[in-house]
């Protein structure tokens, strides 16, 4: 018998949902935003994502902006100039 209480990551917590953001039909001619996280091998894991999304599915553009710090969220004027200039923004999780 385990005396370890177990704690199930999926079973969600008392926040509600977020609804999604809409989800373009593809990607071609679109400006991607990515925000590096600050930790290691984010910058190179956005710039080969960054790559990829160009070559492979015709983004336009993609811009790569770093936070402050990987435990602090982004600030909002951050987070502004890229709703400004980009249609989808990706998050990286470097580590």
């Amino acid at each position: 018998m385990n005396d370890l209480p177990f704690i199930d990551p999926s079973a969600g917590g008392n926040r509600p949902a977020i609804a999604l953001a809409p989800r373009p039909m593809d990607l071609a001619g679109k400006v991607v935003a990515m925000i590096d996280n600050t930790k290691e091998q984010g910058t190179l894991i956005l710039e080969t994502v960054a790559e990829v999304l160009r070559t492979r599915y015709g983004v336009a553009r993609t811009i790569i902006r770093r936070k402050e710090h990987y435990s602090k969220p982004a600030t909002d004027q951050l987070i502004d100039e890229l709703a400004q200039e980009a249609q989808l923004a990706v998050a990286a999780v470097g580590g």
